[in-house]
């Protein structure tokens, strides 16, 4: 008997959330990801939770940040311009230390732009959505499967770590129905909540949650411990996928919803004589550079397909520091590229080298 069910992507994305212990969700509807809301809505009351839909997305914001201080599982998800507003309350959080999930199922932008599926907040989510010297986990699901399972990950990884993570999807996604195994999650050992501000009834020391420091040096002190937690994430937590590697001489780079159509061009592109093959960043933060960099030794160019005017293509360059070109083929305003349009462009590269 299959333990699939045929689920659309949003829903997915808040069923799993519930399977992962999350019993409190915060936000505002906008369009492509409301599903979530509410399937939230007739989910959590029924299993001892809440859902509330906050007045603004800078309210729903901040209170995931009490609910995550508490020491509880949260959540809270928008889409593009959503996340904008929440960017201050996302600043706290990652000042604070707290763990929580934040869900960007994107659009097109910028301003209110178009609500068609878009990876046009790349740039946002990796280069540290919020002010200050901070890091988001990210991750990038490709099928409404990772939908579910990258939402319990980094409900994990954000214990781990102390961090918020930041599920970075897109309209598509969000919209397309697929099966979904949801007894398949990996389980990790956790650490204690020794720092929530949970109540302590005499027993302890109170805890304090705070971003505020007076003292630059101590502020300074705060953040340095900070990376050196976020380099551990460097160090243990980067995910990809590779697809037909082993002997490509043109190597795509694509995540998310392009990834999937990156191969069905690396398959016509093979047919017709060029070896083509993909790496899929599954985390945008940690970026898998170091990967990217040995590809670079025996691999003749690369190519960042995204749905965006070019926002990872700049991680790319970064990764193969001038070993080898990295080319730019994207789609933007909303507009999903097609594979026949890939695997032209890849056969324009492979002319030219």
């Amino acid at each position: 008997m299959s333990n699939k069910v045929l689920m659309k992507g949003n829903e997915a994305i808040a069923e799993a959330a519930i399977s992962a212990g999350c019993l409190y969700f915060f936000g505002y509807p906008i369009t492509p990801q409301t599903e979530v809301a509410e399937y939230m809505a007739r989910r959590l009351p029924k299993v001892g939770g809440l859902c509330l839909q906050a007045e603004s997305e800078v309210a729903a914001i901040n209170m995931l940040m009490g609910a995550s201080a508490a020491g509880t599982r949260a959540m809270t998800s928008s889409s593009s311009p959503g996340i904008s507003l929440k960017s201050e309350g996302i600043s706290y959080i990652a000042g604070c230390d707290l763990p929580c999930l934040v869900v960007n199922v994107q659009r097109g932008g910028p301003g209110l732009g178009g609500i068609q599926p878009s990876q046009q907040d790349y740039y946002q989510a990796t280069r540290g959505v919020g002010h200050g010297d901070l890091r988001l986990i990210v991750l990038a699901p490709s099928s409404v499967q990772e939908m579910a399972s990258l939402t319990a990950e980094a409900f994990d990884l954000a214990d781990t770590y102390r961090m918020p993570a930041m599920l970075l999807a897109d309209g598509a996604l969000g919209q397309m129905m697929e099966p979904v195994d949801f007894s398949v999650f990996p389980k990790r050992e956790l650490p204690e909540k020794t720092w929530a501000t949970n109540g302590h009834g005499g027993a302890r020391k109170k805890n304090i949650v705070n971003s505020l420091f007076i003292d630059p040096n101590e502020l300074e002190n705060s953040i340095r411990a900070r990376y050196e937690r976020y380099a551990k994430v460097e160090e243990n937590e980067v995910r990809y996928e590779e697809y037909m590697t082993e002997d490509a001489e043109i190597i795509l780079v694509a995540f998310g919803i392009t990834a999937r159509i990156a191969k069905s061009a690396i398959t016509e592109a093979r047919a017709k004589g060029v070896k083509a093959g993909l790496l899929r960043p599954i985390t945008l933060w940690p970026f898998p550079k170091k990967r990217l960099g040995e590809l670079a030794d025996r691999a003749k160019a690369f190519l960042s397909v995204e749905m965006s005017m070019g926002q990872m293509v700049d991680d790319v360059r970064l990764a193969v520091n001038g070993k080898k070109p990295v080319s730019f083929f994207g789609r933007t305003g909303g507009i999903i590229p097609s594979v026949e349009e890939v695997a032209a462009e890849i056969m324009k590269l492979a002319e030219s080298l």
